[in-house]
């Protein structure tokens, strides 16, 4: 009989397009995959370490695949376990631990998944991930999550991304053209560009540290992939979404208006403490930019509370600049330390409950903000494509700038777009809708 893999990945888009990647290495292998919840011979978990809570969330994993499976090969591959390889190898029940470019070759390092006495590490140093490979999620979601680039040359003193998965490098223009021709022969109607640091895209195209290709021409060329109907732009950093990117999008049949460009703080004194590479007025330039070209585009947010050094007048300074700010939503981070970072040896440790308090104040701004957003969009005719799940009796769906919808749930709309009407916000804060008429079947 074929033997059952099962995946779990925590952490970002990138996290996700890599771990299916790898899962259609295994298939290619002969396994079977299957939910992480069912009973499998080997459990492979995607690690994340931009938290505190990720790093915590490990261990519940693991004991979740023992008890489906007791003997069951349990890997771990990922950001942290580039990091942290033998904390990672000493949790009860792991099996084999895999670093950056490891990870990759995975089904090199199983032979016939005997449990083993001791986890066994094997970890390259982080220089030595300076190669790239391509990965694409698809086959779970309405969407797919495309990875065109990995790795970043960002100092924020924060940040352990650079030590987990080495320096910035991108995919070849050709072959990010190729893996989305891939993914509209499967009937995706959404792809989300992702990587570590997307705007740096071109550095490392081939090997070298100039750039062949630049975001823009990226864009550019994405553009034109037939049977691709949306095309999505993850987290791009402020300093690198440049003018003719953000003109491009606002005429592209395919590129919708959403954007998400961390902030991480509205005081000047953080970003410098953080290394960020703009001020915050760079970053009123980039909205304004946005919103001149495209009134009702979304636009996301990340931010940092608690970070070293930040008083309660640099917190009030984040808070009144992201309120007068022109955004749709919020993402939220509570610092935490994250060890061989600039940050955890600074002075000024803000106190957690500190942070807690900090937190919640912003994460109910970006609730009021996120209502004003759906607000200023009823009455408006947008075009809704539907996700593939059954929640609770409904299906949900996203309109090309963010706002998400819901409908009794009915089979026959999944992976389906539609033109639609938005007329009011319910209790839930989703956005009920009428039918104007279908644009594209599933």
């Amino acid at each position: 009989m074929k033997k059952k893999v099962a995946f779990y990945t925590l952490g970002c888009k990138l996290n996700f397009s890599e771990t299916s990647t790898i899962a259609r290495g295994f298939q290619e292998e002969g396994f079977d995959r299957v939910d992480f919840s069912e009973k499998a011979d080997m459990y492979v978990i995607n690690t994340c370490s931009v938290t505190e809570n990720a790093d915590k969330r490990f261990k519940t994993i693991v004991k979740q695949a023992q008890k489906s499976n007791p003997e069951a090969f349990v890997a771990a591959i990922g950001c942290y376990a580039q990091l942290k390889p033998e904390e990672l190898a000493a949790v009860d029940g792991v099996d084999l631990v895999l670093g950056a470019t490891e990870k990759f070759k995975i089904t090199d390092y199983i032979n016939d998944l005997s449990k083993n006495d001791f986890g066994e590490v094997h970890s390259c140093e982080i220089e030595d991930a300076d190669f790239y490979v391509g990965s694409y999620a698809i086959g779970d979601r309405t969407r797919a999550f495309l990875k065109v680039q990995d790795g970043c040359d960002y100092k924020c003193t924060y940040c352990t991304i650079p030590l987990a998965r080495g320096i910035s490098r991108s995919d070849t223009l050709s072959n990010v053209l190729k893996n989305a021709a891939e993914i509209s022969e499967q009937g995706i109607k959404e792809i989300v560009l992702t990587g570590v640091n997307i705007g740096d895209y071109g550095k490392g195209e081939f090997g070298n540290k100039k750039h062949e290709h630049t975001f823009l021409e990226l864009v550019e060329a994405l553009d034109t992939v037939d049977g691709i109907h949306r095309l999505r732009i993850s987290s791009i950093e402020p300093n690198l979404l440049k003018n003719e990117t953000i003109d491009f999008v606002s005429q592209s049949d395919s590129f919708v208006p959403h954007f998400h460009i961390p902030l991480q703080s509205g005081s000047d004194d953080i970003l410098k403490l953080m290394r960020r590479r703009y001020l915050s007025a760079l970053y009123v330039d980039r909205i304004k930019k946005i919103k001149q070209v495209m009134p009702d585009a979304c636009i996301g947010v990340d931010v940092i509370v608690g970070f070293p050094g930040e008083t309660d007048e640099h917190f009030l300074e984040t808070y009144h600049f992201l309120n007068d700010l022109d955004v749709s939503y919020l993402h939220v981070f509570t610092y935490s330390e994250r060890q061989n970072t600039p940050a955890a040896e600074m002075d000024g440790v803000v106190p957690k409950k500190v942070r807690s308090k900090r937190s919640k104040m912003l994460r109910g701004l970006s609730a009021k903000k996120r209502r004003a957003f759906y607000e200023s969009q009823l009455g408006t005719e947008r075009t809704v494509l539907f996700e593939g799940e059954n929640k609770e009796g409904y299906i949900h769906g996203f309109t090309e700038n963010y706002v998400k919808v819901m409908a009794p749930w009915n089979p026959n709309l999944v992976n389906t777009l539609h033109e639609v009407k938005l007329t009011e916000i319910d209790e839930s804060g989703l956005v009920r809708f009428d039918f104007v008429k279908e644009l594209i079947s599933a």
